[in-house]
């Protein structure tokens, strides 16, 4: 079930406008334009629930699933240095976007497959604050995330292309090994 909330019909009407495409490199480069801009917004007002965090896990709290066009909008609420193992996004692109806080993306380079054994190689490190937004474009959409302040929460908007229910995580063997594990994904209540 997903939250209104003031602004929501702006927010929504700025991301129909960007995913109508088929390119996934065109849709996520509009996307990451309007949600930078959106950020700004004053007419936008997330519901209060998204700013509270939980103690033993980040929430995922669904904003919007478009029956049409299939994307999902999610919202994040990660506590004071919460954050994510190593996953991917269950092959489909997405848009993330600080809302408040700063969050550290860690993205990973795929370097070798054996069945469900990956060795996976930290390649860039990235700190980013408010209205900030990245992309994770499949095949290449390994990564970690996580809220690096060690005081304050921090909440990111994250646009999926489908409902993202679930996805695979990658569990440390050493040496830059990792057992894919797949995981299903819950949401948080408001």
């Amino acid at each position: 079930m997903s939250l209104d909330f003031s602004g929501k019909n702006i927010l929504i009407q700025e991301i129909q406008a960007a995913v109508g495409g088929q390119c996934a490199r065109t849709i996520t480069d509009c996307l990451r334009d309007a949600l930078c801009r959106l950020v700004q917004d004053e007419r936008i007002r997330l519901p209060d629930c998204v700013f509270q965090h939980h103690p033993d896990h980040y929430c995922r709290r669904l904003l919007h699933q478009d029956a049409d066009q299939g994307y999902s909008v999610m919202a994040m609420t990660w506590g004071p240095g919460q954050g994510t193992p190593v996953h991917d996004h269950a092959g489909m692109w997405c848009v993330e976007a600080v809302w408040q806080g700063q969050i550290e993306v860690v993205q990973y380079e795929l370097l070798e497959r054996n069945g469900d054994r990956f060795r996976l190689e930290p390649r860039t490190t990235m700190r980013t604050g408010v209205g900030s937004a990245g992309s994770l474009i499949p095949p290449h959409e390994y990564h970690t995330i996580a809220n690096p302040d060690p005081e304050r929460p921090a909440v990111t908007l994250h646009i999926y292309a489908g409902e993202m229910d679930h996805c695979c995580v990658f569990v440390p063997e050493g040496q830059d090994w990792y057992r894919r594990q797949d995981r299903r994904l819950s949401l948080d209540a408001a």
